[in-house]
């Protein structure tokens, strides 16, 4: 049976695979983002940027995976900014930030970009690989100052994407999406149907029995 490997430890996107059929193999990847990031520069576009993260973190996983997993799977490495006012924001990391960010956002609508990477092992040797982002436009709402304050003291937005979650306690300040609401989560469920079949994989093969 093939195994699909998720290349991080995002809890939503654990749960997208899991309420679709899918347990994964989580493998974390130790890339640094920032690196990246600063090697492709600041006029890079948003889709090359969460697709390189996405890429790099594949790769990562795809080379140290035990042999039992390696013999046949497929890795699953993903990465998501929020890009809005032409900037492209990742996860806040402290409160001063996260409120900034929440300040600027409120209100408005700003575009979540997903870098997808899909790289095909088959007894221990990388056969092929899909690379692709998606992106899906969030509408904010405008909290009040005490339910920011209250969001901010959750600690949720500091460790993601923009400082907001769809699935999450951010999902009472979102006024709504347009587009593909599993992407703003953090893995887009017809973006990788579409790109494991491109590597000859159907989703029911996948689901765990």
């Amino acid at each position: 049976m093939t195994r699909v490997v998720l290349g991080s430890a995002s809890s939503g996107r654990l749960k997208v695979l899991r309420q679709a059929g899918i347990e994964p193999v989580v493998v974390v990847s130790g890339v640094d983002e920032d690196a990246i990031v600063a090697t492709l520069g600041p006029t890079a576009p948003p889709d090359q940027v969460v697709c390189a993260l996405a890429a790099a973190k594949a790769a990562g996983v795809a080379e140290s995976l035990p042999a039992d997993v390696a013999a046949d799977c497929v890795v699953i490495g993903c990465d998501s900014m929020l890009l809005l006012d032409g900037r492209l924001t990742g996860k806040p990391g402290t409160v001063p930030a996260a409120r900034a960010q929440w300040q600027l956002m409120a209100g408005r609508s700003g575009e979540l970009y997903t870098g997808h990477c899909l790289v095909r092992v088959r007894d221990g040797v990388v056969q092929a690989r899909e690379l692709e982002a998606a992106s899906t436009t969030v509408r904010f709402g405008t909290p009040s100052p005490a339910d920011l304050t209250g969001y901010l003291d959750s600690g949720e937005p500091l460790g993601v994407a923009g400082g907001f979650t769809l699935d999450g306690l951010g999902g009472w300040f979102l006024d709504g999406i347009d587009g593909d609401p599993s992407n703003v989560i953090g893995l887009s469920l017809p973006l990788v149907r579409h790109m494991l079949d491109r590597l000859g994989l159907s989703v029911p093969e996948l689901w765990t029995r």
